[in-house]
């Protein structure tokens, strides 16, 4: 594997931002960008053996946002 992604959303409820990695059971989260990408790399380490620790770490920022069609 040369990449693992992570779909990153803004916590809505307490701010900050969640991460949750793509096709695999790792969810972190915190209050900034620079926190959110040490967590994300910590779990990650955490998660996979020494072995098998994806090189990269793909951060996919999703925003979502409403617009009404008439003003």
């Amino acid at each position: 594997m040369k990449e693992i992604i992570f779909e990153i959303i803004e916590d809505e409820t307490d701010g900050g931002f969640v991460a949750r990695a793509l096709g695999y059971s790792i969810v972190t989260e915190a209050d900034t960008w620079d926190e959110l990408r040490a967590n994300v790399r910590e779990a990650v380490i955490c998660h996979f053996d020494d072995a098998n620790v994806p090189p990269l770490i793909r951060l996919h920022r999703v925003i979502d946002e409403l617009v009404p069609v008439q003003a």
